[in-house]
Formats: structure tokens, C-alpha cells, sequence
């Protein structure tokens, strides 16, 4: 550098080209490193002007430093330095990509011999695929149509590979008459919820056959937001949709917002900035989507995460992509992302008490239009966050209270599992008529907890004492047991 500053002869300049690796920490830099930037900083003031070509204009011999961003140079540097300009390069806009996309394209099987619609519809797709990209991304997407033998008209498929590691659309992979009879297969696990399940199929069925996608910038394939009482199946449906299309159940990526309520937990979904403890680990919903992009994500209790994380959810919905901890972009526009809360079933009275919006009873379009309006009040009003809730759209799906005939189905569903699960053991239980009648009414007599309310009863007054009937009976297999009592308090097993 201090021999640059000084050569005679024609204006010249010096790259120093990746110098965002010339230090280690720029933060607290080395002796050597400190050195070698006031070294700079010294050069940068006292470096004079020389007159060249015919018009004597005033020349410097330049220094380009080449950085990832404008802190990889320390900021004694920068600061107040009339010597140095910041010249921020920025990614490609629309206009860049499209002048590019022609020069890329040239080279992809079919493109020379493919007609002009199809050239322009493979470079629009092109174009839109790669928002957000550098121009060395959209040069690797071409070179790997180019090496798999992807043709022109498939150009999405190249993008999509090189975004998330999948050639092929799964959703185009997915077993059609699975999800053709889904509804009868889901009602053996959830109950009564026929307008969920129906609207959030036609979610599923839109990803699988891509009408109204909108796919530009990769937005996620399906967004929901299931809302309505505790114990209604809201996390019950998120499982079967997901059993439905991986065929494990498991297969799911799951959040508990309630984990996510301080300011900072974000750093626990993307990760921890440059500098902090963890930064190497990544974040756990970043790293989650690089390994499996194909997925349902579900983020449980959405209304108990902090406001600052509802933010992320913004990139995600409009964008499709999220920039973790560590500056990699993490891509969702193949996940189905669904939302489950309790807004809605209470509110904040006039003196501030919470008590209930909504109440078991009521007619089902009038628990919609109250527990909607709520959910509405909740983003607009007291998050200040409307933004959300328009991307969201007409996708909020409102759960209805376990009615009474509902309430039957599951009790009885819930009661043969138990006793079907100890068949499989080769112990038979007969629960006598009166019994039975007493253990329903108890279990009916408040539907205020739907399903988990009623899972609770028959825990309390079939499982325990049947499982310490059996454990102190030494129950084997081939043994034959009738529970009978007064009540369903008074439950005990006679051997038969």
C-alpha cells in the first residue's frame, strides 16, 4: 500500500479482495492487524493528488477493499473519513435478472429450440424463482439445469433444487386417492370438525395441484391458522394432515410458542448473531428446514410468543425465506405452515378481568364471528400488527366447542381404545351397562376442556383403577376381568 501510494506513472489501483478474512475478530483486533490499519489510515490523509493525462485532471492511486459488509473494516477507519467511500454492491434487482436471464438460459437443455412463449414463460420463472439471489446463485442454477439435463420449460424444478436439494415437486409425489378419502380417514381421530378438516384439505390439495400459488418470491406452499377451544383437535388435525402426506405422523416440525416468550428467544429459531455464544450452532427452526424443506410446520399457541418473533413470521409468509444467525437463507416455499391458538374464547373485560367470549352452547356461526373478530382486535389493536393477519388471509380456521353428540363419539372412541390395547395383550375387560352409563356421565358432565377434559376423566376413573386392578390381581395373558361398581368412583375389577 505505501509503495502504491506513491508510484508515478498512470492512476492505479490496488483490490484487496476478500478483506473481510484479513482480521479475525474486527472487533478486537490483533497487534499486527491494528498496525496494518492505522498504517492505512495514516496513507488514506496524507496521500496526494497527482495531475495526469492532457487535461492535468487530479488523480489518487485507489485502494479497493472488497468486504462481505461494511463492519469487516473497523470503524476508526470509516467513521469521518472524507478518504474513504462506502459502496454497498447490492443483489440483483428484477431488472438485473431479467437482462441476465437470456446469456444463463442460453445454455439449458431446449432453449435454443424452444419457441419465443416458452422461452419468455421459462425466463419469467427464472427471473421470479431468484429474487433475492446473487448473480453467481443464478449462474450455479443454470449450470445444474444444464448438468442434470433439465430442460428449459422445467427451469423451476432447477430452482427449486438448488433452494432446498429437491429435482422433483414432492407435492406432486403425494398419493392423490390418500388425499381423495382423507376426510373419513381423519374423522376416526378428530371429531365434529368437518368445516376444518374440509377447508384445511382444500389447502392441502391447492399445494399438491398448484392453482392460485403465486409463486413468485417462494412463499410457502400452505398457511393456516387454526383458532378455537382447548381439546378440540386443533393439534390433533395438524398430526393427521401430516400422517396424511409423510405417512408418519411424527414427521412434523413442531414449536411451542409458550417456549418463545422473551424478548431475545428469536435467537433460538434462527440462531445466535456473529459474536455470541452458540453463533456456530444455528437456529432450531433454520437448521430444522435445511434438513427437511418438505414439511409440515407447526407452531403451537402462536398468541404466547413474543411480538418480536411474530416479525420472523412476516419473511416467512411474504417471502418464503428466512436469513438465519449465521447469514445462510433458509427457504420455505416448500413447507405448509400452520398456526394454532386459544384467541378469541376469552377477552378483557371493561375492568380488565378476563372472562370468557365465547361459551359451549352457543351457535356455531356465532362462536366464528366472535372468536374471529377477537383474533382480529388481538393483531390490529394490542400487537399492532394487521400486516400479519393479512397474510394470513381468509385462512383462519375456527374450531367449534365438542358437542354433545360429539362428546359420545369420543368417549366411546377413547373407551374401546383402552380396551382394545389390552386385547392385544390377551386380557379381556368387560365393563358392565350401569358402570359404563356412570363413567359417560361423569366424563360428559363438562365438555368445557373438549376432548383432553374427557381423556382426563377416563384416566382418572377407568385407567388408574384398572391398572392397579391388574397389577394387583398379577393379570396374564388369557385372563378374563369384569369391571363393575355403583358408580364410576366405585369402579373395581372382579376376575371372571
Amino acid at each position: 500500500m505505501e509503495r502504491l501510494i506513491s508510484l508515478a506513472g498512470p492512476p492505479t489501483a490496488l483490490i484487496v479482495d476478500f478483506a473481510s478474512r484479513l482480521t479475525v475478530r474486527p472487533e478486537s483486533l490483533t497487534a499486527a492487524e491494528h498496525s496494518m490499519f492505522t498504517r492505512a489510515l495514516v496513507l488514506s490523509h496524507t496521500a496526494q493528488a497527482r495531475p495526469h493525462g492532457e487535461q492535468r485532471l487530479p488523480f489518487f492511486n485507489t485502494i479497493i477493499w472488497i468486504v462481505d459488509k461494511e463492519s469487516d473494516i473497523p470503524d476508526w477507519i470509516l467513521i469521518d473519513n472524507p478518504r474513504i467511500r462506502h459502496v454497498p454492491v447490492a443483489k440483483p434487482d428484477g431488472a438485473a435478472r431479467r437482462v441476465l436471464s437470456p446469456a444463463l438460459l442460453r445454455a439449458v437443455p431446449g432453449f435454443q429450440q424452444a419457441a419465443a412463449n416458452v422461452r419468455a414463460d421459462a425466463e419469467r420463472a427464472f427471473i421470479d424463482g431468484t429474487e433475492g439471489m446473487l448473480l453467481s446463485d443464478m449462474n450455479a442454477i443454470a449450470t445444474l439445469a444444464r448438468v442434470e439435463n433439465v430442460s428449459v420449460e422445467r427451469i423451476a424444478d432447477a430452482v427449486r433444487r438448488y433452494k432446498v436439494g429437491v429435482t422433483e415437486d414432492p407435492w406432486l409425489q403425494i398419493d392423490r386417492d390418500k388425499i381423495r378419502n382423507a376426510e373419513a380417514e381423519i374423522s376416526k381421530r378428530v371429531k365434529g370438525q368437518t368445516h376444518a378438516v374440509t377447508h384445511l384439505l382444500d389447502l392441502v390439495k391447492r399445494a399438491m395441484t398448484g392453482v392460485g400459488a403465486q409463486r413468485k418470491g417462494g412463499r410457502p406452499r400452505g398457511v393456516a391458522f387454526l383458532a378455537g377451544p382447548t381439546g378440540v383437535g386443533k393439534t390433533e388435525l395438524a398430526k393427521t394432515i401430516t400422517s396424511l402426506l409423510f405417512g408418519d405422523e411424527s414427521a412434523y416440525i413442531r414449536f411451542d410458542m409458550s417456549e418463545f416468550s422473551s424478548e431475545h428467544a428469536d435467537q433460538r429459531l434462527i440462531g445466535a448473531p456473529p459474536g455470541y455464544v452458540g453463533y456456530d450452532v444455528g437456529g432450531e427452526l433454520t437448521n430444522a428446514i435445511r434438513e427437511r424443506p418438505f414439511s409440515v410446520v407447526l407452531f403451537d399457541e402462536i398468541e404466547k410468543a413474543h411480538p418480536r418473533i411474530l416479525d420472523k413470521f412476516l419473511q416467512i409468509l411474504d417471502d418464503g425465506v428466512l436469513t438465519s444467525g449465521r447469514g445462510d437463507r433458509v427457504y420455505f416455499s416448500e413447507a405448509l405452515i400452520i398456526f394454532t391458538s386459544n384467541l378469541g374464547i376469552y377477552r378483557q373485560s371493561e375492568s380488565g378481568d378476563r372472562v370468557p367470549n365465547v361459551v359451549p352452547g352457543e351457535l356455531f356461526v356465532n362462536v366464528q364471528e366472535k372468536v374471529r373478530n377477537e383474533i382480529e382486535h388481538h393483531f390490529k389493536v394490542v400487537l399492532n400488527r394487521p400486516e400479519i393477519l393479512n397474510r394470513i388471509g381468509e385462512n383462519i380456521i375456527i374450531f367449534d366447542f365438542v358437542r354433545q353428540e360429539v362428546a359420545e363419539q369420543i368417549f366411546e372412541h377413547m373407551l374401546r381404545t383402552v380396551l382394545d390395547d389390552l386385547v392385544t395383550q390377551g386380557i379381556t375387560i368387560e365393563l358392565d351397562e350401569v358402570s359404563e352409563t356412570s363413567l359417560k356421565q361423569l366424563c360428559l358432565s363438562d365438555l368445557s376442556n373438549g376432548g383432553r377434559g374427557i381423556r382426563n376423566q377416563i384416566e382418572a376413573y377407568l385407567i388408574n383403577p384398572l391398572a392397579r386392578g391388574l397389577f394387583d390381581q398379577d393379570a396374564q395373558a388369557g385372563d378374563h376381568f369384569i369391571l363393575a361398581g355403583t358408580d364410576a368412583a366405585t369402579l373395581r375389577l372382579q376376575k371372571r
